[in-house]
């Protein structure tokens, strides 16, 4: 019997590997402690703080920075890879550089006027997208092949946590860390490929210091970006709110907007 048990003991982390089952569970808690129905039901969010770049873990750039994100109705179930949402990102205290992301493109609008991201930039902030957390659970759940997988337990910043694989049906994988205490994710990582060189490198995101911004929905205000295990970017925000009733103009083009060629040089 000894023997039995002390087998099974050490068999135990090797048989909860890639449990979809633990996985989804852990999913699900992490849902319920960033709102439930009502972090579902957000129609949009406004974070506000300052952003700084770095290069080389030097820093390189700092500014204001607000975040405008509104959710479109999704589609039951939702398609694979599903997006479903709109955003503004501004820089400035007058807000008069900002970047637009939404189901046409992408255009970064100066006072020249707006100028189309190019394939790549769409591209990159989609996949992005597909690999946040906080994406999946509020927009994704339900998508064919999407899966969670608990892989172990592990420790982060000395707080144990659950490993979990998300993997869906294109075969993305993202490995979050959900906090064992407060159910929340803390940590998560992706590969993607250079396109130049082919290699891999490591994309993480860690999430900290979460508040309650409104309905009981839990939302991280300090979130750090490492690339290749350099941080990139970091982001203070002081203040987030849901729920602001957003409207399209945020998140289009004017009218009489003046599209600028990407493909023309500035004037000296």
């Amino acid at each position: 019997m000894r023997v039995l048990t002390l087998l099974l003991l050490i068999l135990a982390p090797v048989l909860a590997q890639n449990d979809p089952v633990r996985g989804r569970q852990i999913a699900d808690e992490a849902l319920a402690a960033l709102g439930g129905p009502a972090f579902l039901n957000m129609e949009d969010r406004v974070e506000s703080g300052r952003g700084y770049s770095f290069y080389r873990e030097q820093l390189s750039g700092l500014s204001r920075a607000t975040i405008y994100t509104r959710y479109l109705t999704r589609p039951e179930p939702p398609p694979q890879g599903y997006i479903g949402q709109r955003e503004r990102q501004a820089f400035g205290k007058d807000e008069d550089i900002y970047i637009v992301f939404n189901e046409m493109g992408g255009h970064e609008i100066t006072f020249r006027g707006a100028k189309p991201l190019p394939p790549e930039s769409m591209e990159r902030w989609q996949e992005s997208l597909r690999h946040n957390i906080f994406h999946t659970l509020r927009a994704r759940l339900g998508e064919p092949g999407l899966v969670f997988e608990f892989v172990r337990t592990d420790i982060h910043d000395n707080a144990a946590v659950n490993v979990v694989d998300v993997v869906d049906a294109d075969g993305r994988v993202t490995t979050v860390y959900f906090e064992q205490l407060s159910k929340l994710p803390v940590r998560q990582s992706w590969f993607r490929r250079d396109p130049r060189t082919r290699q891999k490198i490591e994309e993480i995101t860690v999430y900290a210091k979460f508040r309650d911004v409104g309905g009981g929905v839990q939302w991280p205000f300090v979130v750090r970006r490492e690339r290749g295990r350099e941080k990139i970017f970091e982001m203070f925000a002081d203040d987030v709110k849901v729920n602001q009733n957003l409207t399209d103009d945020l998140f289009t083009l004017a009218g009489d907007v003046k599209i600028i060629d990407p493909k023309a040089k500035r004037r000296r």
